[in-house]
């Protein structure tokens, strides 16, 4: 090593303990949890069939991206969070480091209030405490978000080898709880009837908007691929495994959510977004503590993914912080912007608003770092010139302003593309903002980086 300020640590062989089945429960784990559940039933305003052309065009595309930044973690042994060093300079990686950071800061407060909400389903059943949404009911919700707080914390304590173990039991546990969940659902409605619900005409969602919806939630993970593919010492497992995993997550989950949001809208006989929470659907549907203790361990296992992803972004912003201590302030981090929908009144509204702000930054990042390694820069991407201060990867002091400019360009390129109505109809603004990114930061690096 060369002795600089910036030295990372690499997996080595020894370490490398992930099989194929911790890969697969991770990425399947990682997707097949509330969040998931929470998006199928906001796409269900397409409709059955929009919403499950929208999770098939947006998975899996967005998973592709996935195991190709899997396949780089394996073969550099980094995390993602360093690895965007190669791209965006070794102190310029601050700029997409911040922004992982506060994605799964993000994702683990939506988990988290999920969680907490089935908590509080179960204590209005014992204590009689009151529900969120009416008079006193917040303090059932606090007393939930704080309980998951400390299972968080207790689940990194006892560290990697019990994070296996949550997501192998906990795959087990969701696979039962889907099975259960399916047959309740189509006990009260026909696959048929749910076909046939047609959306009032002012809450439905263009296909563009789903797509991107999809696209925004399925990215953020490629943020955290290296971070789990670099334990693993077999590039097929690195590269199969995560995708697999994660679309079945996504499939099974949000199918889940399409089809209860709009079951209980023909019961009802109102359609009505906010029915697509878990914990308020699986209490309509009369599923009681079992289905609530679930959502609960599936909030765990989707977890156990962001709070180590993002401590992994903290280490690269401050280096002198140990694992356990970035874990442990992810987690509190997390626990206090879980309070924001209990402060704002709406947690749908937040929810879209995050994923709103994911959508826009995660495309172009992305793929500024798979055409950086794939193409221009792989010979690079090793532990001595990731952290040299005199090496290629210092760019302009530290930071690849093209990478930069590029980030900045793939915002404001998202955002126009956002707002045109063929855009919003059939396609979504993500993958093609990606597309026209990649291009950017190609013939501009060969251009000016040479």
């Amino acid at each position: 090593m060369n002795n600089s300020k910036y030295e990372f640590n690499v997996i080595s062989n020894d370490e490398r303990n992930m099989n194929y089945w911790d890969m697969f429960a991770t990425w399947f784990g990682a997707n097949a949890n509330n969040g998931t559940w929470f998006i199928g039933g906001v796409i269900a305003a397409c409709g059955l069939y929009g919403g499950i052309e929208a999770m098939l065009i947006g998975g899996m595309i967005a998973y592709i991206f996935l195991s190709l930044m899997g396949y780089v973690g394996y073969k550099t042994g980094a995390t993602t969070t360093v690895l965007s060093r190669g791209s965006f300079g070794i102190r310029g990686s601050v700029v997409p480091t911040v922004i992982n950071l506060t994605l799964f800061l993000g994702w683990t407060a939506v988990n988290t209030f999920i969680a907490a909400t089935s908590l509080a389903f179960i204590f209005h059943s014992l204590f009689h405490w009151p529900l969120f949404g009416q008079p006193g009911g917040n303090f059932g919700l606090i007393v939930g978000i704080l309980v998951m707080s400390v299972l968080h914390i207790l689940s990194i304590i006892a560290g990697q080898r019990s994070v296996q173990l949550v997501e192998r039991i906990g795959v087990i546990l969701v696979i039962i709880f889907v099975i259960l969940e399916t047959y309740v659902v189509f006990k009260n409605v026909s696959l048929a009837d749910i076909a046939h619900y047609v959306i009032p005409k002012a809450q439905q969602m263009p296909l563009g908007i789903a797509i991107d919806t999809i696209a925004a939630s399925s990215l953020g993970w490629v943020m955290g691929s290296a971070d789990f593919t670099r334990f693993t010492g077999k590039k097929g497992t690195s590269i199969t495994a995560p995708y697999i995993g994660a679309l079945a997550g996504l499939l099974s989950f949000g199918m889940i959510g399409i089809c209860t949001t709009l079951s209980v809208a023909l019961t009802s006989g109102a359609y009505n977004p906010n029915n697509s929470d878990p914990s308020i659907i699986a209490n309509k549907l009369g599923l009681g503590f079992i289905a609530m203790l679930v959502i609960v361990l599936t909030s765990m296992t989707a977890n156990a993914v962001n709070i180590q992803a993002g401590a992994s972004a903290l280490n690269n912003m401050n280096h002198k912080l140990s694992l356990n201590k970035s874990l442990v302030i992810i987690t509190l981090l997390s626990m206090v912007l879980t309070f924001v929908p209990v402060i704002s009144g709406s947690f749908l509204e937040s929810f879209i608003s995050f994923l709103d702000y994911t959508g826009m930054l995660l495309g172009p990042i992305i793929a500024i770092m798979v055409v950086d390694y794939f193409i221009l820069n792989k010979s690079n991407y090793n532990q001595v010139a990731l952290s040299d201060e005199n090496g290629k990867l210092w760019y302009q002091g530290g930071f690849n302003v093209i990478a930069i400019v590029s980030l900045v360009l793939g915002v404001l390129i998202y955002l126009g593309l956002k707002s045109l109505d063929f855009i919003k109809d059939f396609t979504g603004a993500t993958f093609i903002t990606m597309a026209i990114v990649a291009v950017i930061y190609y013939v501009a690096s060969k251009l000016f980086n040479k």
